[in-house]
């Protein structure tokens, strides 16, 4: 909790990947690194003479929005402003905006004509800011990212995209504890300038939505009972309003490095120490957006405290482990898993000598359960865990997680695990993840659990 406490704390300013927060974290990592016995990872020649031997460090694009960001709605008699950070928020590398337009409801905002399909059907929305909906209907089975929807709205003339989650969520998303304020969200990840041509916009609250839609083309409607009927009709339920929406903000945007954290716990058998198991949790988070700060408790500074736990009670163990560890605290993983990226590309020991790679994210709240992904290994490998940590009935283990930074090991051949805290996480990506909101007793579960996976898969006692 004082681990947690410290890294989302106002020292580090919500951890902005690239930022001069994001070294200074790094730095703090790596003394604690030092002070638990680690060693700094034998040097990959690409970082040859760098002045940090924990480091490893790529370029980095830094996207900040400034202080005064508005979006209102209005009428030709009023003007309703909402609330940023609880009524809307712009994409966190949305360009810069401003201009007022007519929304357009477009459903998910998909197009597929393989079953004679497009939400944009019979409806114009060229300089029109269109409002989608998250993820995709039940009954479509194609790629429904945010990207693929800006892009199709941007062909069709919209000037901006508002999303939204609707209240009726999936069975993975009620899982995964997805929440329907509105999200700190990059609309472009990746680590090049791209984002400059990207379409502005926002993520709005269900209630700022249902209030657009409170006067549409098409007759008053909810965004609940629109979500329903695109789950469940194949027909378009598109339609435009007669509210404008106001939209004001600025971006600017640097160059800055991101940092990796290093250490290595060597293995004690002299045979098994040249294979390497990688347990890891991303540092970074969203730093000071539209004057808002994101302190990023949850979301990770609870998997990096857990990462040092693991740490301290290896290095204090009066047994080693056969197999070495590398401790990597990642940055970049909220702009596309960068630094995992990075990582796999440029490894400080060979990848081949990687035998299974442990991710911890989300490890601080939720209803006392752990969801585990696996791939590459059997299954049974985190139950026998589970059961030898006295946890067995609170685990529930699937497959593959589709993000995360344990994305890049897997892509690679990498056998991986990954650990999730189970629920609701409510203050998902919002200026409330605070430390005050993490639960201690699951922190203890996915500590306890993490460290006996390390043990089964690095040989230890």
């Amino acid at each position: 909790m004082s681990d947690i406490s410290q890294l989302a704390g106002l020292e580090f300013n919500g951890r902005q990947t690239g930022s001069l927060d994001d070294l200074r974290s790094a730095n703090w990592v790596a003394e604690r690194f030092r002070t638990l016995g680690l060693q700094p990872a034998a040097p990959n020649p690409l970082y040859a003479g760098v002045s940090q031997p924990w480091m490893m460090s790529t370029g980095v694009l830094v996207s900040t929005l400034t202080p005064t960001a508005t979006l209102a709605l209005t009428t030709s008699t009023t003007v309703t402003p909402l609330q940023v950070g609880t009524e809307f928020l712009p994409f966190l590398d949305s360009p810069s905006i401003d201009l007022t337009a007519p929304v357009t409801f477009v459903g998910y905002g998909i197009a597929d004509p393989s079953r004679a399909y497009d939400d944009y059907r019979d409806i114009d929305v060229a300089g029109h800011i269109v409002l989608v909906l998250r993820g995709k209907p039940t009954w479509y089975e194609g790629v429904a990212s945010h990207q693929s929807k800006a892009h199709l709205a941007h062909r069709h003339g919209a000037v901006a995209i508002l999303t939204v989650t609707g209240p009726v969520l999936t069975a993975y998303e009620a899982r995964r504890g997805v929440g329907l304020a509105p999200l700190g969200y990059v609309s472009q990840p990746g680590n090049d300038d791209g984002a400059r041509d990207s379409l502005p916009g926002a993520w709005l609250s269900v209630a700022a939505a249902d209030q657009i839609l409170s006067d549409t083309t098409g007759g008053s409607a909810t965004l609940g009972t629109l979500q329903d009927s695109l789950n469940h009709e194949l027909i378009p339920r598109s339609r435009t309003g007669r509210i404008d929406a106001r939209l004001r903000w600025e971006q600017r945007r640097t160059q800055g490095t991101l940092h990796n954290v290093v250490g290595y716990l060597e293995g004690s058998d002299p045979v098994l120490r040249q294979e390497i198991v990688v347990i890891g949790a991303h540092r970074d988070h969203f730093g000071r957006q539209a004057g808002l700060l994101f302190p990023g408790a949850d979301d990770n500074a609870s998997g990096t405290a857990v990462i040092l736990e693991v740490a301290r009670a290896l290095t204090m163990s009066d047994q080693r482990p056969k197999r070495s560890i590398l401790f990597v605290s990642f940055s970049g993983e909220e702009l596309g898993l960068l630094g995992s990226t990075d990582f796999v590309a440029h490894p400080p020991r060979p990848l081949s000598h990687t035998t299974a790679m442990i991710n911890i994210d989300h490890a601080g709240v939720g209803n006392g359960r752990l969801t585990v992904g696996v791939t590459g290994m059997d299954p049974s490998v985190v139950r026998e865990a589970a059961a030898r940590a006295d946890i067995a009935p609170l685990v529930d283990v699937y497959g593959f997680f589709p993000g995360g930074d344990h994305v890049p090991f897997k892509e690679a051949g990498v056998p991986t695990v990954t650990v999730v805290s189970g629920g609701s996480h409510p203050h998902f990506h919002q200026p409330s993840d605070t430390t005050e909101t993490i639960q201690p007793e699951v922190l203890t579960t996915v500590a306890q659990f993490v460290l006996s996976v390390a043990e089964r898969l690095t040989g230890g006692p």
